[in-house]
């Protein structure tokens, strides 16, 4: 037996883990209390890992589908067949590639999934971003010259927050790597702080906060530009230490002179009063964040609701400041010059319809049609890592039907599951022990400025792949190199390619590829820290609080902060006209779970068991005008399809809203997931529609889905 420390990868929240490892097995998963920044939290996910780990399910081998069905191959097989069949596509962007989420939560994704693309060269590249966060890049982008530039709630220091569109006490932190939200929530009201939740459901966190405004799904956009509206009307502005950081600022007066409280409240749900004194709370707090997350970005106005919280931080002096929202400095990361060629979108555009390139990639709402569509460049072949497309993008049926009609399809995953039964090769990546974790994304978005690397606690076994090699193979087929090149000796020409462009002037060190690039980004980053630091640091090192970065984290030709970005002004008649067309129809929304995370979960016992997680939320008063009665099944229907689903009555969601969290359906034929199958719950997105997009992130509106409820 042997205790190690690691991290867990299965949320953004980075908490550190202490694990019993009996020779190849994980026998116990405590929080480490020694971890320099999640302090012994323990969340039911991370207290599965073992469990997970060892899932009878998981693929140990690569599957090839020979006549329709899966058998297992060799490593050396199942390469050699994906560079045989990928010579039929000489036109890559016939070949698409979908990105999961799973990709962010390893070193090897954060690491290669970038040359990855590269070297397919395929423009139809797709991720999970556009059912997700996308709108929050976009206007980072914007803004402040980088898509990455996204600023998190310091709220270790603030006095007030306002929450929109998000449960952090669920999801341990959105883009925004907080462990123990659910602590420091507490404590800041312990030293006299306060916080309020706006969100059509009494969430977790809704349930701790000082208040919960009731809003109507999708219309934060029309709350948000109205507290801007009264931080002019009411003289509230204040820009503090930013006002030689940003543009003029004077112009968005005008911008949101169609969206005074009164304009607003029949819209939205909340009452004039309560949006005057939300402004004044803001402005009148010594020290204030706004944070806004999945509810305010995956619907209609994403891209504008993203830039209002943002511009709502700025004209309370709260960006860039303690205490406000505020840039982490992670290791890996050097200082910028403070200027840069701003971001721009539209490079290129799908082919069918002619929606525009954003960081590199379509909107995933799009793939099925880029499939569907005959005509040169037509995608006829798929590679998908670590995603689960048939049951995170809209329209579901719709994405099963066309991925069973490709001409070929590969997939990185360790289960057999409702996306991967469609692939003719599976590659699967080890589990979590069998894997070094480093947080590249994650400490992106993080609360405090900390590191931490670990080893892999368990020692791969000889005959399985490591994650890096998966993906340097994959590259060296797609290049043209073949299945037979030489990894090290590619490698080796990329880290001195790397060298040569950090000006480094040392060896890297460390036992694998990996580790060797992951010490030369550490040691030329803003810190100075090596691996070996790391690596006699077990619990992580802790580099402090969050401290001001402008104007050195901006990227704009201007060298500062862009107030008016032209494509969210143009949009904001757009968001005018809206307004003025009132919701009549029951719409659905989406919900999180402590205890689930996408789609990853559903097949570890601990986390499905006791009561139905997927469950249709509905109002009493709703329940009884359509005859619902709690525990029976509803059909539910969009103008995309239908679904039967348990009913829960509760008086935690409003009225003419219904509630259904994503990630579930696991009843496909073809699967391999025991457990999941047991509990396969119902998939939101057979009723969430294709057709509705932010346009300027190209995501799909996932939340406020009109539907139909009756009686099953």
């Amino acid at each position: 037996m042997s205790t190690v420390f690691t991290t867990c990868p299965l949320c953004e929240a980075t908490c550190g883990l202490e694990l019993t490892v009996d020779g190849d097995r994980i026998t116990s998963v405590r929080g480490d209390r020694d971890d320099e920044f999640s302090k012994g939290f323990l969340c039911p996910k991370g207290a599965s890992l073992g469990t997970l780990d060892a899932d009878p399910d998981r693929l140990r081998a690569p599957l090839v589908k020979r006549d329709g069905e899966f058998a297992e191959t060799t490593w050396a097989e199942a390469f050699s067949y994906i560079d045989a069949r990928l010579k039929d596509f000489p036109d890559r962007d016939t070949v698409a590639m979908y990105l999961g989420n799973p990709v962010v939560h390893s070193l090897a994704g954060g690491l290669y999934a970038g040359p990855l693309r590269k070297a397919l060269g395929s423009r139809n590249v797709f991720t999970a971003s556009t059912v997700d966060q996308m709108p929050k890049h976009v206007q980072c982008g914007y803004m402040y010259g980088s898509v990455f530039s996204i600023p998190v709630p310091d709220i270790d220091r603030t006095d007030f927050m306002l929450v929109l569109g998000a449960d952090p006490f669920s999801s341990n932190g959105s883009l925004w790597t907080v462990p123990d939200a659910p602590g420091r929530f507490r404590e800041l009201r312990r030293r006299g702080g306060s916080f309020v939740v706006v969100d059509p459901r009494r969430s977790r966190t809704a349930q701790a906060a000082d208040r919960h405004v009731v809003i109507w799904p999708g219309t934060d956009v029309f709350l948000l530009l109205a507290l801007i509206h009264e931080l002019f009307a009411q003289d509230l502005v204040n820009l503090k230490d930013l006002a030689g950081h940003v543009t003029d600022h004077t112009p968005i007066r005008a911008l949101v002179a169609g969206f005074g409280p009164d304009a607003v409240a029949g819209r939205t749900g909340v009452d004039a009063a309560t949006i005057r004194d939300l402004a004044r709370r803001l402005a009148s707090a010594d020290r204030a964040a706004v944070y806004g997350r999945i509810g305010t970005t995956t619907v209609e106005f994403g891209t504008v609701a993203s830039w209002a919280v943002d511009t709502l931080n700025v004209l309370t002096g709260n960006l860039d400041r303690p205490g406000g929202v505020m840039w982490p400095l992670p290791a890996h990361a050097r200082r910028g010059p403070g200027r840069g060629k701003g971001f721009g979108v539209g490079r290129w555009h799908s082919r069918v319809k002619g929606h525009p390139e954003v960081m590199g990639e379509l909107p995933a709402v799009t793939l099925v049609d880029e499939i569907e569509t005959p005509g040169e460049g037509q995608v006829r072949a798929l590679v998908t890592i670590g995603g689960n497309p048939a049951l995170s993008l809209p329209n579901s049926a719709r994405v099963s039907e066309a991925l069973a009609g490709l001409d070929f399809m590969v997939s990185v995953d360790p289960y057999l599951n409702e996306t991967t039964r469609h692939a003719d090769v599976i590659l699967p990546t080890p589990p979590p022990s069998r894997r070094a974790h480093y947080d590249l994304a994650f400490f992106n978005n993080s609360v405090r400025n900390v590191v931490k690397y670990s080893r892999a606690p368990i020692a791969l076994e000889p005959d399985r792949v490591d994650e890096t090699d998966i993906f340097f193979r994959l590259a060296t087929i797609f290049g043209g190199m073949g299945p037979d090149a030489d990894l090290d000796a590619i490698a080796a020409v990329q880290l001195a390619e790397l060298e040569e462009k950090l000006g480094a002037d040392f060896e890297p060190e460390g036992e694998t590829r990996e580790e060797r690039l992951l010490d030369l980004k550490l040691r030329t980053g803003a810190y100075g820290i090596s691996l070996r630091q790391l690596l006699d640091h077990p619990h992580g090192i802790d580099l402090g609080a969050l401290t001001p970065r402008l104007p050195e984290i901006l990227r704009t030709p201007s060298g500062k902060v862009e107030l008016t970005p032209r494509a969210v002004v143009d949009d904001l008649p757009r968001v005018l006209e809206a307004l003025r067309t009132p919701e009549t129809e029951l719409v659905l929304v989406g919900r999180r779970h402590l205890r689930t995370n996408n789609s990853w979960m559903h097949n570890v016992p601990a986390l499905v068991k006791g009561k139905p997680l997927c469950t249709l939320l509905v109002n009493p008063g709703d329940a009884q005008r359509i005859g619902l009665t709690d525990g029976a099944t509803a059909r539910v229907t969009s103008r995309v399809g239908k679904v039967e689903v348990l009913v829960e009555v509760t008086a935690d969601i409003a009225p003419g809203v219904v509630s259904m969290p994503h990630g579930w359906g696991h009843d496909q034929p073809g699967t391999r997931m025991s457990v999941a199958r047991e509990h396969a719950g119902v998939n939101v997105n057979l009723l969430t529609d294709d057709l509705r997009i932010d346009p300027l992130s190209g995501t799909a509106v996932l939340n406020g889905t009109r539907v139909q409820v009756v009686p099953a």
